[in-house]
């Protein structure tokens, strides 16, 4: 899969079939989408592309407000695509400049003119351009004159799944990794990099990795224990345990963490850049009356979590 950043290194795609929209999450109802894209390029002998922006438009039009909480990072959604068999991804960078562009405007100098597109895959209710001008009717109407094909993904396909990217948040907020799975088609990820704590987990027997997530607008899940998998650059995966929150036992501070153990790991993380896969929440976080009383539920939470990874 090649992926590009704008149109200025843009390679010749033979007989481009595009679909376009910001695809957050990844879930399965996108990923109706993009199997049909890959059917539909088949066809002609074409390649499947997905057009998206970098960063989302809500950023870029409400930087005040705009309350953005992401799925994933652009990095995660790149290798998520990657897995559905995608020939090409443009990240478009989007700009107050780029928003202003009319729909004719964009059809015309960016899918005809430079990506000289064949066929539109588009969702029934999509709307693109200043003032969401672009929709259904407009492509049918100008599809003749540019020289394209537009191919409608109807309502009872995706709604089938009775799926939106806004349910996949609200469940992930809650902690209901479960429900958000099935939306998602695959456990939820935390990818990021690994730097230096206070090693407090070490010296009460349960050394951790603590994750940066390099994002300001990466969904986190609610506070608590979660069981995980942990993907690392290796390629190797440890079953492990996850904590998000203030640690309130042993931090007088209110600041987030994000700290993973890694069963049956001995070796030094930091630096390094890993995946978490996170499978269910465990329990709340709580304060405890002492460090003793801390390491005893940690003892427990792992009993339990293992016996997960064996029985199911």
């Amino acid at each position: 899969m090649k992926i590009f950043h704008g149109f200025e290194a843009l390679d010749d795609i033979e007989n481009p079939v595009l679909t376009i929209g910001t695809f957050d999450g990844v879930h399965i109802g996108h990923q109706k989408i993009i199997k049909r894209l890959n059917i539909e390029a088949e066809k002609i002998g074409g390649e499947s592309v997905l057009f998206t922006f970098d960063p989302h438009p809500r950023i870029v039009l409400y930087p005040e407000n705009h309350g953005l909480k992401l799925i994933q990072t652009q990095v995660e959604k790149n290798d998520k695509l990657r897995r559905f068999g995608l020939d090409n991804i443009i990240v478009h960078p989007f700009t107050k400049e780029f928003s202003r562009l009319s729909a004719i405007e964009f059809v015309r100098d960016y899918l005809v003119n430079k990506l000289h597109v064949k066929k539109l895959v588009i969702g029934y209710d999509h709307q693109f351009g200043k003032n969401r001008e672009g929709d259904l009717k407009f492509l049918f109407d100008v599809s003749d004159t540019y020289g394209f094909q537009v191919l409608e993904i109807d309502a009872e396909e995706i709604d089938a799944v009775n799926i939106s990217s806004t349910k996949i948040r609200k469940a992930i907020k809650k902690g209901d990794i479960k429900l958000a799975k099935r939306y998602l088609g695959e456990p939820f990820e935390l990818y990021g990099k690994i730097i230096e704590g206070q090693s407090l987990g070490r010296q009460i027997g349960y050394p951790t990795a603590n994750l940066d997530l390099e994002s300001d607008i990466k969904l986190i899940p609610n506070a608590g224990v979660y069981a995980v998998n942990v993907l690392l650059d290796s390629g190797q995966i440890y079953e492990g345990m996850m904590n998000i929150g203030n640690r309130p036992t042993v931090s007088m501070h209110n600041n987030l963490s994000i700290e993973v153990h890694l069963f049956n790991f001995k070796g030094n993380l930091y630096n390094q850049y890993i995946t978490v896969q996170l499978l269910f929440r465990v329990r709340d976080e709580i304060k405890f009356n002492s460090i003793f009383d801390l390491k005893e539920q940690l003892k427990k939470d792992e009993e339990s979590i293992r016996d997960y990874f064996i029985n199911g």
